[in-house]
């Protein structure tokens, strides 16, 4: 499934639009991931961890908007943005979010 955050497939013809499809994670920090990042605040340096975290979330993200998609006969999801928002009291969990529209493509 070709997956882009343009408008068009330059090779391919859009044939169907088949509509808006969404994919959402929302991933829980951990405590003591979020004591060595507070450390790495402090002192500077990535946090590794949180970064793995992140990618992870926002592959999962896209695959679950692939299967919206291909529920509704798409080949193809256009217009593609991936959004990040912190969530909870504390700020502990991340919600990641991915939309686009789903289409048939030649």
């Amino acid at each position: 499934m070709i997956v882009t955050t343009s408008n068009t497939i330059d090779t391919h013809r859009i044939t169907n639009y088949c509509g808006i499809v969404f994919g959402e994670v929302i991933s829980g920090a951990d405590v003591f991931r979020d004591f060595g990042a507070s450390i790495r605040n402090i002192i500077g340096g990535r946090t590794k961890g949180y970064e793995k975290d992140l990618a992870q979330a926002r592959i999962q993200a896209i695959a679950e908007m692939q299967e919206e998609a291909k529920k509704l006969g798409a080949n193809a999801v256009i217009a593609v943005d991936v959004d990040y928002q912190v969530l909870g009291a504390d700020n502990n969990m991340l919600m990641v979010t991915a939309s686009g529209t789903a289409v048939v493509i030649e």
